[in-house]
């Protein structure tokens, strides 16, 4: 592992980053502890502004130019603004299970989801974790997925037991 890449990378990239870590650590933390408490409502509120740097810093990254300097990781930036702002708006209207089904999709999707990709080779964080090695990243990736699609593949096969 070796930070120099990072360290030689352009300012928005390194914004980015900073932000996304604790993001990443601290999204975690969330949705494994208790909520509702004066404790989730404070750091929430940390996790979404750190979500909101976040995506507002992709916005300045441009290595991927598909249209205008811009590509489909930026969709991915305006989605994750708005859930922020429809998550802290549903937990201020009380609707819990939308400001649940709002905060996971932002975490799964705009952390962990959009977290895979940048490990790929040819890629920043690929440098940084892996010394831009072309299988290591293949390996955590495919890690994973698994990690994630397991409790789907349980709830599926339960389900196809019981029909």
């Amino acid at each position: 592992m070796t930070f120099e890449p990072l360290l030689h990378a352009p300012i928005a990239i390194q914004i980015h980053v900073a932000a996304v870590i604790p993001a990443a650590v601290l999204g975690a933390c969330l949705l494994v502890n208790p909520k509702g408490t004066p404790r989730h409502r404070l750091l929430g509120k940390v996790w979404l502004v750190l979500m909101a740097i976040t995506a507002l810093s992709s916005f300045f990254i441009h290595q991927i130019k598909m249209f205008y300097g811009f590509s489909p990781i930026h969709l991915l930036s305006i989605f994750v603004l708005s859930g922020c702002w429809g998550a802290v708006a549903n937990a201020r209207r009380h609707n819990i299970e939308a400001h649940k089904r709002i905060v996971r999709s932002l975490y799964f999707g705009g952390i962990v989801g959009a977290g895979v990709f940048t490990f790929l080779p040819g890629r920043i964080m690929n440098e940084v974790a892996f010394d831009g090695d072309e299988t290591a990243p293949l390996l955590v990736a495919a890690g994973i997925a698994i990690a994630l699609l397991w409790p789907m593949s349980k709830k599926i096969w339960r389900h196809r037991r019981l029909t």
